[in-house]
């Protein structure tokens, strides 16, 4: 498969495209990162280096790669935090272009906006035009839990009260927003009253069904794990046509890295430690359908 992966880029750390660009390639997957920052590391620091760069320059970067007369042959197209809404449009007008020359082609999109107990985190206009513009453009969308509720228009707080409250809820609300485009959904970091106490669940929805996977919840939340579930399901979507094994590979593999982050006591995600659990993914956690 070959990906345009239009995203952030940091030099110290993983998040956005060095987040992204590894795992895939270690899957075998050819990958053309185009950059739309390069930080020294990420923000969640409070202090970084490093240029935003101009929604220009990132489109001159796609009509480069569009000179070489191989855009038509990318399998996809992934996009993650989208800081600015002109970036986010250059994702679309890439996106449209892939599709016109390869109509088969894959937008997957992961919906970066916020969180439960953090709230909006994203510049002001940014969840309004990824709900209206950009998601109804996707093929696949990755959400957590509080960014699926805002796309389906879900009153919840920034602190979790309201939202979807149990799986039928939480599957009405993937529902509402499949309408409006996407046909696979995985929403991640998933708390319903029917998952058990330290446990969160994770979601895949397309029209052939819903599977889930419960998973323990490990007392970590680093940046980065989001960028890396929106790859590898991608991926192994794309290479196993079945959301449920695409949800057990990605489930089992991002827990790994999660293990040996902790185990190594960081703060950035040990990808290179863990890449025979991305090459490999273990057999850890096997889907249940839930519809």
């Amino acid at each position: 498969m070959r990906i345009l992966s239009i995203q952030s880029s940091v030099a110290y750390g993983h998040v956005g495209n060095s987040a992204a660009t590894f795992p895939l390639q270690r899957l075998g997957h050819e990958v053309w990162p185009v950059l739309t920052v390069h930080f020294s590391n990420h923000t969640g620091y409070g202090a970084w280096r490093g240029p935003v760069l101009d929604p220009a320059d990132v489109r001159e970067v796609i009509a480069g790669i569009a000179d070489r007369g191989v855009l038509g042959t990318a399998d996809a197209v992934l996009s993650g935090y989208q800081g600015d809404p002109a970036v986010g449009q250059v994702i679309v007008d890439a996106v449209a272009q892939v599709k016109s020359l390869s109509p088969d082609a894959l937008y997957c999109c992961d919906p970066v906006m916020g969180d439960v107990g953090r709230g909006m985190f994203v510049r002001p206009g940014i969840p309004e035009f990824l709900r209206d513009v950009v998601v109804p453009q996707a093929d696949v969308i990755t959400p957590n839990h509080f960014e699926l509720d805002f796309l389906a228009g879900v009153e919840r707080s920034p602190e979790g009260a309201g939202g979807s409250r149990t799986r039928a809820e939480v599957l009405a609300a993937v529902d509402a927003v499949r309408a409006r485009g996407p046909r696979d959904v995985l929403v991640t970091s998933v708390l319903h009253d029917e998952v058990p106490d330290g446990h969160l669940e994770v979601l895949a929805v397309s029209d052939a069904g819903a599977w889930a996977v419960t998973t323990p919840l490990l007392p970590i939340s680093p940046n980065g794990c989001g960028d890396v579930t929106a790859a590898l399901y991608l991926a192994h979507l794309h290479d196993t046509g079945s959301p449920e094994r695409a949800l057990a590979r990605t489930t089992s593999s991002v827990f790994a890295v999660l293990e040996a982050t902790i185990g190594a006591g960081t703060r950035e995600i040990r990808l290179v430690e863990a890449q025979d659990a991305i090459a490999a993914p273990p057999t850890t956690f096997e889907p249940r359908r839930v519809r």
